[in-house]
């Protein structure tokens, strides 16, 4: 039966539900829009506020909360046979089986994309569709954007190249080519509906507050051994689907090693893994909202994934970042703008780095600030 709701039970606020039987008729005629604008505004706990817990900037921008918004429908089969139609199929076939159209073991050379033969499923889960499981529900609609790993706007192209470059270990796809408008096509069917421009809420990694401790290695392998493997495998080099050369890819990835992700991948800094980790691992147990591990136990374990191995930086790849004022506090190669370690940068603790961080984008902020405006005072050291 269609309900107005009020709220969200389940995240304990009050939720008021009226059955449209019990409307009058000018009530009822207004619940498309009363929805829309529900889902629009709508802001659940861990958003509303920073990760310090202060309240987060105001913004004029339209937010669409993924744990609220409808599900996109990922059966395309309800879709027209035309040919926008087929690009979209031909899109979520690419996410969802990436390893058999442009993986490592294609026939075709100049079809190898990607470098490994995990697929962009590995990471967006439910064909992209699961908030804070790298959805790519409205991600059409904030494209251009920021990156600060380039230190400029980005195309959505660029930054679907970046999954397949750093995640995928492989190369950047040509932007004009077949398989590139198909990736889009789908992408910009998922996002229907989304405002041009909306702040997301489930885009992301859950914002979750870390330990204030360096990451327990020894711990996290017995976590590890105790959670993971049953996927993962004993070695962490994951579960194929069937054999080497066969182009099926992982039924579970592999979480280190040569077929895994780069060590520039966002998945080998400790933070980004552990807030991945605690919103939905182990597979089929946790939800964003019913976390399955403790957050020391996420923490841990996700300190001891990323202190393996995995793919080289090579070429442009080692460049990222090139501005240290932009490098998030866990990413583990240098320069930085602070005075710890790499070591310190990839294991924690991390409110000294950030602390330390703040001062000197602070710092350069006043410099900038004082070369536009002579007559300022100079920034104090």
């Amino acid at each position: 039966m269609p309900l107005i709701q009020g709220g969200d039970k389940a995240m304990g606020k009050k939720c008021v539900q009226r059955p449209l039987s019990q409307m009058s008729q000018k009530e009822s005629g207004l619940i498309p829009g009363a929805m829309m604008l529900a889902l629009l505004t709508s802001v659940g706990p861990g958003e509303a506020k920073a990760a310090n817990g202060s309240a987060g900037p105001a913004t004029d921008r339209p937010i669409v909360d993924l744990r609220t918004w409808p599900t996109p429908d990922t059966d395309l089969s309800k879709l027209p046979d035309d040919e926008q139609s087929r690009m979209i199929k031909m899109g979520q076939e690419l996410l969802t089986h990436t390893s058999e159209y442009l993986g490592p073991e294609m026939a075709d050379p100049s079809k190898r994309y990607a470098g490994t033969n995990m697929s962009c499923a590995s990471c967006h889960r439910a064909a992209a569709t699961m908030p804070y499981a790298a959805p790519l529900t409205g991600t059409y609609s904030v494209y251009p954007q920021f990156q600060p790993r380039f230190g400029k706007n980005v195309t959505l192209e660029s930054r679907i190249n970046l999954c397949f470059t750093h995640s995928l270990s492989g190369r950047a796809i040509p932007e004009d080519s077949k398989e590139m408008k198909a990736l889009a096509a789908y992408i910009e069917y998922l996002s229907r509906g989304v405002p041009k421009g909306a702040k997301i809420i489930g885009e992301k990694e859950m914002v979750v507050e870390e330990p204030k401790r360096a990451a327990n290695l020894v711990r996290g392998e017995e976590v590890f051994k105790e959670q993971c493997t049953v996927c993962h495998g004993d070695d962490g080099r994951g579960k194929r689907v069937g054999t080497v050369g066969d182009r099926k890819g992982y039924e579970f990835p592999p979480l280190w090693g040569p077929d895994a992700t780069s060590e520039s991948a966002s998945m080998f800094r400790i933070l980004s893994t552990f807030q991945y980790v605690y919103v939905n691992m182990p597979f089929g147990q946790a939800t964003w909202d019913r976390p399955a591990l403790s957050k020391d136990d996420a923490y841990d374990v996700a300190g001891f994934v990323v202190s393996h191995p995995r793919q080289p930086r090579e070429g442009e790849v080692a460049k990222d970042f090139s501005n240290p004022y932009d490098k998030p506090e866990d990413f583990p190669w240098g320069p930085y703008v602070d005075s710890f370690s790499e070591v310190q940068h990839k294991y924690g603790p991390f409110d000294a780095i950030r602390a330390e961080d703040a001062a000197a984008r602070e710092k350069l902020k006043k410099e900038k600030e004082a070369m536009a405006n002579p007559a300022s005072p100079p920034a104090s050291k």
